[in-house]
């Protein structure tokens, strides 16, 4: 396996510095792009959806949980005894909602599988936030998904939700800690399309994830 080239203290700090300034960079255009996101206009969501949850079956307005602001993480479906390595790993980065709570947002993951099915597999992770089955309701085809995954956006203003934003594929892996993480480190999340040195580790994009439980070396 090759190794970065080894340098003194002094070449990698200039190398550091040199980088800092491009992060610096990307890192006021992300700002800018924030600002801009948050000046999108919204869409009136007017379905009267019927949800499952463990507890009791609520609308989206109840989702919120008296909050203003809702962020959907919507789960693929794959069908019966199923589950995506993706969508567990996604959820499995989510930290405490105390966070967001503080900021009057709630977290909810919301899926197309039949409910029993999907609390099964939440038990099975040890999940905490609120599930909810979206079977037999139109809520993802109208967020524009085909059996896919994406993040949708929501804003109450009484009982009327509106659709402030959503993304999907890529847009929703750049939020997970764990490849923010990866992106730090030498061999980066080590997939085939990272454009990386040669002789890097890399395997095919997601053929190394696992749901949590799944990995045989945990140390």
């Amino acid at each position: 396996m090759e190794l970065p080239p080894v340098v003194t203290a002094e070449q990698w700090q200039q190398a550091r510095d040199a980088l800092l300034v491009k992060e610096k960079e990307l890192t006021r255009a992300l700002d800018a792009l924030a600002a801009e996101r948050r000046r999108l206009p919204m869409v009136r969501f007017e379905a009267d959806y019927v949800f499952a949850g463990q507890q009791r079956r609520a609308g989206l307005a109840d989702l919120f949980e008296g909050r203003r602001q809702l962020i959907v993480y919507q789960m693929m479906d794959l069908g019966p005894d199923r589950y995506c390595d993706g969508c567990s790993s996604f959820v499995d980065n989510i930290g405490h909602l105390a966070h967001l709570n503080a900021r009057d947002t709630t977290f909810a993951v919301v899926s197309d599988m039949p409910a029993e099915q999907l609390f099964s597999w939440r038990r099975r992770m040890g999940w905490t936030m609120p599930f909810y089955s979206s079977r037999g309701t139109t809520f993802a085809a109208d967020c524009g998904l085909d059996g896919g995954f994406g993040l949708s956006v929501f804003l109450r203003d009484g009982e009327q939700v509106y659709r402030t934003y959503f993304t999907q594929a890529r847009g929703v892996d750049r939020l997970r800690v764990d490849h923010n993480l990866l992106d730090l480190t030498p061999y980066g999340r080590q997939e085939q399309w990272e454009d990386s040195p040669p002789g890097w580790p890399q395997d095919p994009t997601m053929s190394w994830m696992r749901h949590h439980d799944e990995y045989a070396d945990q140390h």
